[in-house]
């Protein structure tokens, strides 16, 4: 089904819940997304380089003439509603937070909100690391811009969104989902500075020649909070035992790999190899960048292999799952790259395909994993598509 035809249907649900105000109805939609290499180096003021994949959040809305926002949740089949004047966290309809957040952070920003009813659906799969919340925190915003006709800078939109995340939802994610959600461009991937926003859109080879193929494990990633602290923390040590030798850095995105080399025996071996990771990964980055406008696919690939192999060795936020799911996968023909992707511990993997051999890794790999573990993966073959844009009814 298109995207426009789900926001026709949203549509009609919106008149079956609400009714017709009479206003003009206005679609939008934010993607989701899935990050091809740079892992844990976000609040290491680092380098990613994610895409916006072709599953996202559908909004539709129209001005209702009240200071009231009225929610259905197509995928849910509820509904809720708060005032414009009162907008507080609710401890029950927690999914409404989202969007609860971001209207609050739009009227203290200044922009002038109207009341609406809005009707959603969303295809990102839920807890997959894949950003089904910034999809919603982003097409909140951006449907709110449209039906209440303010201007909105999309970088300030995307910092306002993770600002709601952050401070309203009470979630300490970092800016690149919300990022990516917003500026993501078909056929692109999204080179991000987490320090300066200055980002770079780069070309991702032809979707006819390759895929990018994202195999969930269906492990729910339950020590992810407790062992993000403690990297976090261990990187934060390890920024401030260098600093004794490199006087001017302010985190280990400042830190150049020979540099790292010189100095890393003077650091306790635990917060060494953790250092060591996000060292590395973040000239992963812009060695894929680099690769990626050469064209050269082939070292790409390689450094998704690399990326995978250090954040099981080194940081130590994979699992037995999420090794095998990549080891399946890089024992097929035509798998140029594979790694896990998000916070670790579960979740995902990314896997670049070459287009001819995609048949075969869905034929194998999802199989073998079930054979292995007893779980049925899922398994979502994907292209890089734009982030948050108005959809025409």
């Amino acid at each position: 089904m298109s995207l426009k035809q789900r926001a026709q249907l949203l549509r009609e649900k919106l008149f079956n819940v609400f009714g017709d105000t009479g206003e003009k109805v206005i679609a939008a939609k934010a993607a989701g997304r899935v990050n091809l290499i740079g892992e844990h180096t976000d609040y290491n003021d680092g380098f990613v380089l994610p895409m916006a994949i072709d599953r996202e959040m559908v909004l539709v809305g129209q001005a209702n003439q009240e200071r009231v926002i009225r929610l259905y949740s197509a995928d849910f089949d509820t509904s809720a509603e708060f005032s414009l004047d009162n907008i507080v966290s609710d401890a029950e309809d927690t999914w409404t937070n989202y969007p609860r957040g971001v209207i609050k952070l739009l009227m203290e920003a200044g922009h002038r909100v109207v009341g609406m009813n809005v009707a959603m659906s969303g295809n990102v799969p839920q807890a997959a690391g894949l950003s089904s919340s910034a999809a919603l925190e982003v097409g909140t915003a951006y449907l709110t811009h449209l039906v209440s006709r303010f201007e909105l800078d999309k970088v300030e939109m995307v910092q306002l969104c993770q600002r709601a995340e952050n401070t309203f939802v009470g979630v300490n994610c970092g800016i690149m989902d919300q990022f990516i959600s917003g500026l993501g461009r078909k056929d692109h991937a999204l080179f991000l500075d987490c320090r300066s926003l200055d980002y770079e859109l780069v070309p991702l080879p032809a979707g006819d020649e390759y895929k990018i193929v994202i195999c969930n494990t269906a492990v729910k990633r339950g020590l992810v909070d407790s062992a993000y602290n403690e990297r976090r923390s261990q990187c934060e040590q390890g920024v401030a035992g260098l600093q004794q030798f490199l006087p001017d850095i302010k985190a280990l995105r400042d830190v150049t790999v020979n540099e790292f080399s010189q100095y890393k025996d003077n650091l306790d071996e635990l917060v060494a190899k953790r250092c060591q990771h996000v060292v590395a990964e973040n000239q992963r980055v812009e060695d894929s960048v680099v690769a990626l406008k050469d064209g050269d696919i082939s070292h790409f690939g390689q450094l998704m292999n690399q990326s995978h192999a250090s954040l099981r060795d080194l940081y130590e936020v994979s699992c037995r799952e999420l090794d095998l799911m990549v080891e399946l996968a890089q024992a097929i023909d035509g798998v140029v790259g594979a790694r896990m992707t998000g916070a670790g511990f579960g979740g995902c993997t990314v896997n670049l395909v070459k287009a001819d051999a995609v048949e075969g890794f869905l034929a194998q790999v999802p199989e073998k994993y079930e054979e292995k573990t007893g779980i049925t993966p899922e398994v979502y073959v994907c292209t890089a598509m734009d982030g948050a844009v108005e959809i025409g009814l």
